[in-house]
C-alpha cells in the first residue's frame, strides 16, 4: 500500500489542526503540536493521528462540515485504504517510520461538527478491534514513532510491513 501525505497538521490543542509546510516527527509526535487533554491523548503510543483524505471527503459529501485537519489528524493521507489499516503495520512517512497502534476512539470534542459524528466514524466493532466493521479506519489510527524524521506534504507514505 502506497499513498501520499496531503497535509501535516498541528495545533495548540484540540481541533482543528492547521497545516504546516514541514514537520518533524519525534517520539511524542510532531514538534509544535499539542494535545488539549494529555491524560487521554498523546504519549508515545498515540504520538500521531493518521486519517485518510477519502474519509474526510466522504463525510463532507454526507453533509458534515469537516475538512482536512478538522478531525484532529496530524497526517492527512491520500491513497491509503483506511479499511486495510491494521495495528502493528509500519509505514515510512517522509523520513520517519511510524507504527499503527490502535484505532482512535473519537471524543465529544468532535461535536463541534455536529452531534452524532462519532457514531458515523466509530462503532462497537471498531472499539473491539474488528476490521470487518463498515466504518473501520474512519475515525483514524494512532501511531507511534519508530524512527523520527522530517515530514512534508507531498511526501510518500508507504507500507513497510503487513500484518494479518
Amino acid at each position: 500500500m502506497r499513498g501520499t501525505i496531503l497535509r501535516v497538521n498541528i495545533s495548540r490543542g484540540g481541533v482543528p489542526k492547521l497545516p504546516v509546510a514541514r514537520g518533524f516527527l519525534a517520539p511524542l509526535g510532531i514538534e509544535g503540536d499539542a494535545v488539549a487533554h494529555p491524560a487521554i491523548h498523546g504519549g508515545p503510543n498515540q504520538a500521531v493521528l493518521l486519517i485518510a483524505s477519502e474519509v474526510v471527503d466522504e463525510l463532507s459529501a454526507q453533509g458534515w462540515p469537516v475538512y482536512y485537519g478538522a478531525l484532529g489528524e496530524n497526517l492527512t493521507t491520500q491513497g491509503i485504504d483506511h479499511k486495510r489499516l491494521r495495528q502493528g503495520q509500519q509505514y515510512r512517512a517522509g523520513e520517519a517510520i511510524i507504527e499503527l497502534t490502535k484505532p482512535r476512539g473519537p471524543c465529544a470534542t468532535l461535536d463541534v461538527y455536529g452531534p452524532g459524528i462519532q457514531k458515523v466514524i466509530y462503532d462497537p466493532a471498531v472499539k473491539a478491534r474488528d476490521p470487518r466493521s463498515p466504518v473501520w479506519g474512519m475515525s483514524g489510527f494512532y501511531a507511534s514513532v519508530v524512527q523520527p524524521g522530517a515530514i512534508s506534504p507531498g511526501d510518500p507514505i508507504v507500507l513497510l510491513s503487513e500484518v494479518a
